[in-house]
């Protein structure tokens, strides 16, 4: 369960009462995500999601994530957006943790990904990319390709335990990606964690887009190449050109691709499995026997990675 600090019932009384929202009457814990406190609150006047900022969370990045999706929501991407107190603000102190209280978006996320979600999911993401044109507060992405040989370092050679053979092939990827990531492509605002649990659907459409807490500065098209490893593959591990197709489509319905774009999307789609395998592989060696959240698997990872590799341009994609 992602609860990490517990909240006593005088303390919420007292947060809860410096904002117009009513009387609390419930306050329970969610179970999913993994960087924060997660609660569902409810009041005598609405629900609304209750959220710590824990430890893995920069307090210096909260006013770029909050401030971004009040900045969506007014551009009409659907999303939760902060409630401000009486006074203002939407950051305040509970149980010794920065906290904010963010509207409840009602639909639930897909647990099976059909074609319409991937077509919806491009739709939305593109207008996005467009909505944070003019959003004037900017975050570097820390989890880009120069992050990446840091974590690899991080896990000091002990790949192995994993896979034989695991440790040099990443840093053989690692020495290719950092010699030809593009760094002239359109670029602004994106999620960077755009996995179907971030995104909320009230039967086939769309209604929503959660968890802006990777949100960042960096290219438009390695949002998408994200979304590709997040949505486009089958439980099994093969790619679905359908999905994809489905999806660039109705992304470029809304935003073109660049020529350049189209023609880096393969090496970005390695990038973004890279980014999401080392990730995991750092986690996978270094929680906790006993933690409260089970670290996710690598290899899907490496699996999708080496799809990637064997691709040849972005006509695997459902690009012409």
């Amino acid at each position: 369960m992602a609860v990490y600090t517990e909240i006593s019932d005088d303390d919420l009384t007292a947060f809860v009462a410096a904002y117009d929202i009513g009387e609390a009457l419930s306050c329970k814990g969610i179970a999913e995500g993994v960087e924060n406190s997660n609660f569902l609150l409810v009041t005598d006047q609405a629900s609304f999601i209750l959220t710590l900022y824990e430890k893995r969370v920069d307090p210096d990045d909260l006013p770029f994530f909050l401030g971004l999706t009040e900045h969506l929501s007014q551009h009409g991407v659907p999303c939760p957006v902060p409630v401000r107190a009486n006074d203002g603000d939407v950051l305040r102190s509970l149980s010794g943790r920065p906290a904010a209280i963010m509207t409840f978006l009602n639909g639930m996320w897909p647990k099976r990904i059909d074609n319409h979600h991937c077509a919806e999911l491009g739709r939305a993401m593109a207008k996005m990319h467009l909505a944070g044109a003019d959003f004037k507060l900017t975050r570097p992405n820390a989890l880009s390709v120069r992050g990446w040989r840091p974590l690899l370092d991080a896990c000091e050679g002990r790949g192995e335990e994993v896979q034989a053979g695991i440790t040099d092939a990443l840093t053989q990827e690692l020495d290719a990606l950092e010699q030809g990531w593009p760094t002239d492509l359109p670029c602004g605002v994106i999620h960077a964690d755009l996995f179907p649990d971030n995104v909320f659907f009230r039967g086939e459409h769309l209604s929503g887009l959660i968890d802006f807490y990777f949100a960042c500065n960096d290219l438009f098209a390695y949002d998408v190449a994200i979304c590709l490893n997040a949505w486009c593959f089958e439980r099994h591990g093969d790619f679905n050109a359908t999905k994809a197709r489905k999806l660039l489509a109705a992304y470029r319905k809304v935003r073109d691709f660049s020529k350049e774009e189209m023609e880096a999307l393969p090496l970005l789609a390695r990038g973004a499995a890279m980014r999401f395998l080392l990730t995991r592989l750092y986690d996978w060696l270094n929680t906790p026997e006993g933690a409260l959240v089970t670290p996710k698997d690598p290899l899907e990872y490496l699996k999708k990675l080496r799809f990637h590799q064997a691709v040849t341009g972005p006509g695997a994609y459902g690009l012409d």
